[in-house]
Order: structure tokens, then C-alpha cells, then sequence
């Protein structure tokens, strides 16, 4: 692998707010980049890989899955399955059995949950595969004994980057709601806690009140309740995209029209950022990326190469000035049509 020098690596460090799940510095995706030989030695191997998500139904997933597969399409290796677990811990446990009685050589699986889905987990590195991870590390699992490694966003980041971008939108002494996820995830843990945590730096005025969803379809009631009790509110923060856009479409219907950040830059979320819409501020990851990282982390495992811990890439900041930029760095592909013409710039 090539060799990633000091100076940029110390300046990498600099831009990645957050730590490991366990206490880890952020190594950069270059750490995990393949060389030709790389690419020739995976081929004649011919490796079979699964990949067990949370959802596939999110611009995220899609684009991560994109990035995978067009490496393991590099490498000649094949992805013999695709799951989608629907946020469910046990449909996760059921899934992943199933897997480990298929013998991929390796498995890259987002866990949906913490303590629930641990020993599964564990399973399969027990079982001789080799496991990556994305965006979380069950609880009491640790990498080089229970995983190769984690591949995930700067979620501490993330977490700052919306707090930074909603602040501006909001008087002084507001009221700002924030709409967590109820499960113990490490990214959305660090998402609530480095915006909660700007605030109180750097806006002491301002006053917030938690509250979390445990499932998708709870996120709008949710946040017709937190407006209910909170009447005063000024602004939301929602940990991602599609319940953010839930929440926003429900108090929108009872006449409320909130200032919004939330993290990823879905279609939906850029359409009404350019709108001038709700949202004002979208934290974005950088899933294709993530991918290509995670796929290459598993190539080079299966070589027998030494991979770090914790590999993380940084958020970058989306507005109105920047969405079409911004959509084309993430997701590699023109910004959609509705956001050129309410910007002006479709022909």
C-alpha cells in the first residue's frame, strides 16, 4: 500500500473531529488504496463477499453498494449477496447465521444495534471471515480480534458541521429541537452529541430539547410532538435525511416552517435546500467514497495486508451556494434537474 506522508497525514487528523469507538485516530481512505498487483493477485483468487446493510432503500445505501461493487468488480470478486435488514437486530442475527453457513470469504456489515447484534457479529470472524464494518462497532467487539476494521463517516464532524450550518438561522435565546435515534449507534450518538456540544460552545443562548425515534415512521409524530410541547421552537436538527424530510413535510401541514440541518445529501434533501425549503444546512458523507474504502479495506484483508483500525472521511458542508458542486463531488453524477432550474442554471 502506498505510503501516506506525515505532514499530509497530521493535516488529515486536523479535518476529522471525532475518534474510534475505541478512542482510535482517523487514518485516511489512501491508507487502504490498491496497487496494480493488488488488483492482479485478487483476481486470480476469484473471492466471494456479502454485504449486510441496515436499509437499501436510501440514496446512502445506493451509493455505498455503487462504490463497492465497482471495486469488487475490479478485483474479481464476486458479491453473492445484498441484505437489507430493515433496521431490524434480529433480522440482522438471522441473516448473518445465514451467511456464515454460506463461507463468504469476507462479509461488510453495518450493525444495526450495539449489544443485540455483538455476538453475531463475532460469529463470523470466529467462523475465518473476515468481517469490515461501516459507521458502528457492537458493543465489546474489537478490531484485529473481532473485526479487520471500521469504515465510517466523521459522525463527530458531521455533528458540528450541522450545528455550525444552522446557527446563523436561529435569534438569539432560541429554541432549537433535536430528532435523535433511539438505538445505541455509535454514528448517530456522535452526530446528537457534537451538535448539542457546538451549541453549547459557541451558543450558549441558545436552549435544546431532545427527543428520539426508535423506527423511520415514528420520526414525523415525533416531531409534531416535540413542536406540541415546545411551541417556541426556532429550528431542528434531525440526525439524517429521510426522517428530517418527514418531520419537516408533517409541521409543515400544521403551518410550522422550521429552519432544518440534518446530515446526507439525498435528492430530496437537495431539492429543498434549493428551494429554500426547510432545510438550510446538510452535513454530508461521502458514501460512494465509503465505499470504494470499505471494498478496498477487504481486498487488501484477504491479501494478508496490515489495514487500520479505523478508517474515516470527512463531511463536507452543503448550502444553497454549494448543492450542486456538492452533489456532484458525492454522488459523482449531475445535480438533479429540479434543483438546476429552481437555482437558474438549466438551460
Amino acid at each position: 500500500t502506498p505510503l501516506y506522508s506525515s505532514a499530509a497525514s497530521d493535516v488529515y487528523k486536523r479535518q476529522i473531529s471525532g475518534l474510534g469507538p475505541h478512542g482510535e485516530r482517523a487514518a485516511p481512505p489512501e491508507r487502504v488504496s490498491l496497487l496494480p498487483d493488488d488488483r492482479a493477485a485478487a483476481k486470480q483468487s476469484a473471492w466471494r463477499v456479502a454485504v449486510v446493510l441496515h436499509t437499501v432503500e436510501s440514496d446512502w445505501a445506493k451509493q455505498q453498494l455503487a462504490g463497492m461493487v465497482g471495486i469488487f468488480g475490479d478485483c474479481g470478486t464476486a458479491v453473492i449477496d445484498v441484505v437489507d435488514c430493515g433496521f431490524s437486530p434480529d433480522r440482522q442475527i438471522a441473516e448473518l447465521d445465514r451467511l456464515i453457513a454460506h463461507r463468504p470469504d469476507a462479509i461488510i456489515s453495518l450493525p444495526v444495534a450495539n449489544e443485540e447484534v455483538a455476538a453475531a457479529h463475532a460469529r463470523v470472524s470466529a467462523a475465518g471471515i473476515k468481517l469490515v464494518l461501516l459507521d458502528n462497532a457492537p458493543t465489546g467487539l474489537l478490531p484485529g480480534k473481532h473485526y479487520t476494521a471500521l469504515v465510517s463517516a466523521d459522525n463527530f464532524g458531521l455533528g458540528k458541521i450541522a450545528a455550525a450550518g444552522l446557527s446563523p438561522h436561529l435569534p438569539q435565546g432560541a429554541e432549537v429541537g433535536v430528532l435523535g435515534f433511539a438505538a445505541d449507534f455509535f454514528a448517530t450518538n456522535e452526530r446528537e452529541i457534537a451538535f448539542i456540544k457546538w451549541l453549547q460552545t459557541n451558543r450558549s443562548d441558545v436552549r435544546v430539547h431532545v427527543a428520539r425515534f426508535g423506527r423511520m415512521d415514528e420520526a414525523a409524530k415525533l416531531g409534531e410532538a416535540l413542536i406540541t410541547t415546545h411551541p417556541h421552537l426556532a429550528g431542528l436538527f434531525v440526525v439524517w435525511d429521510t426522517p428530517a424530510l418527514a418531520v419537516s413535510a408533517r409541521l409543515a401541514e400544521l403551518g410550522h416552517v422550521l429552519p432544518l440541518a440534518t446530515v446526507d445529501l439525498g435528492e430530496a434533501a437537495a431539492i429543498d435546500i434549493a428551494r429554500n425549503g426547510s432545510v438550510r444546512c446538510i452535513a454530508a458523507q461521502q458514501p460512494y467514497q465509503q465505499g470504494i474504502a470499505a471494498a478496498q479495506t477487504v481486498i487488501l484483508s484477504l491479501l494478508t495486508r496490515p489495514v487500520p483500525a479505523w478508517i474515516a472521511l470527512p463531511g463536507i458542508s452543503v448550502t444553497r451556494g454549494n448543492v450542486v458542486e456538492s452533489f456532484q463531488t458525492i454522488w459523482r453524477q449531475p445535480a438533479p434537474k429540479e434543483v438546476l432550474r429552481l437555482l437558474g442554471l438549466s438551460g
